[in-house]
């Protein structure tokens, strides 16, 4: 059976207790939502398919407990998160933003956060469905274009490779005619 994505990548949902991380993630990936759950115990994850440019995204959620006793478990999953930890493309969200009385922090302050970390910005809502598609979509493609630079510097063009090979041919040869690939001597 041939494989139905071209790239999988893993995602973290990381965030305090009550944030509304699993409700994000049950809205995106099944488009559902439930105002009352169980809190996450330790870790849990979805998978969702999506396009980005023409590439088929397979990306694997992983919805993290926000109960500090939980730490030392979640911990463990952020070391297998790809490009982490210098490299780590992230956005920040700030959810419920349904519940605008109930608001901790304003929405001039989580942009001012994000831009000091140099991230997007997202307000959103999974009980309205606001801007849940669009920030996993805009996750998904800071990560794609993370690795394809990654993959790019792991290759070499082809002519680079070529004229490489040329020259390690051409290395202790002396010059001459009869040593020469590039000169026609008539």
């Amino acid at each position: 059976m041939a494989k139905q994505y071209d790239v999988l990548f893993r995602l973290l949902l990381i965030g305090d207790s009550g944030v509304g991380k699993t409700c994000l993630l049950c809205r995106f990936t099944d488009n559902e939502f439930h105002s009352s759950h169980i809190s996450t115990i330790g870790v849990d994850f979805k998978m969702k398919t999506i396009e980005v440019d023409g590439i088929k995204v397979r990306i694997q959620i992983w919805d993290t407990a926000g109960q500090e006793r939980y730490q030392t478990i979640t911990k463990q999953y952020y070391r297998r998160a790809q490009y982490a930890p210098e490299g780590v493309q992230k956005i920040l969200i700030g959810n419920k933003a349904d519940e605008e009385q109930k608001r901790q922090v304003g929405r001039e302050q989580g942009q001012q956060l994000a831009k000091e970390y140099g991230m997007d910005f997202y307000e959103t809502s999974a009980c309205t469905n606001l801007n849940i598609k669009e920030s996993f979509t805009r996750l998904t493609e800071l990560v794609l274009q993370a690795h394809r630079k990654e993959l790019e510097g792991l290759r070499t063009p082809a002519s680079n490779e070529l004229a490489l090979a040329e020259m390690e041919e051409d290395e202790g040869k002396p010059e001459g005619p009869e040593n020469s690939s590039k000169t026609c001597w008539c």
